[in-house]
């Protein structure tokens, strides 16, 4: 097996680990009262794992799956919080107005053996 196939296999595997997460989140976010508004949503300037509601409140969730949750806080760094805060407000731009909503960005670490940790309001937006 050549370097750039083991490369793609990594990379299917990946995908399909953050997939599986991301169907976590959804499930465990539902479970705790929020509506699931859109799931990978994509703008030419980033990518939203989740987009929850709940009430008045929308939450842009980005979803991290590491072994320890200390290692998934540490990967929602500043270019990733960037590219959120821009996907979030291309998604806000194409939303119908809403004044009462309020907008906040949030992380569900997922870690093996654990149940997944909400974190509200996490970050702020860029």
């Amino acid at each position: 097996m050549t370097s750039e196939a083991k490369d793609t296999g990594k990379r299917r595997a990946a995908f399909r680990r953050g997939l599986s997460a991301e169907a976590i989140a959804a499930m465990f976010l539902r479970v705790k009262g929020y509506r699931i508004l859109a799931r990978r949503f994509r703008s030419g300037r980033g990518e939203i794992d989740l987009v929850a509601r709940r009430g008045d409140t929308v939450a842009f969730v980005e979803v991290k799956a590491r072994s320890t949750a200390e290692a998934a806080i540490e990967a929602v760094d500043a270019r990733t919080r960037a590219r959120i805060a821009a996907a979030a407000n291309a998604w806000i731009a194409r939303q119908p107005d809403d004044p009462a909503a309020t907008y906040r960005f949030d992380v569900v670490l997922i870690v093996p053996g654990r149940l997944p940790v909400h974190l509200v309001n996490a970050f702020e937006g860029a």
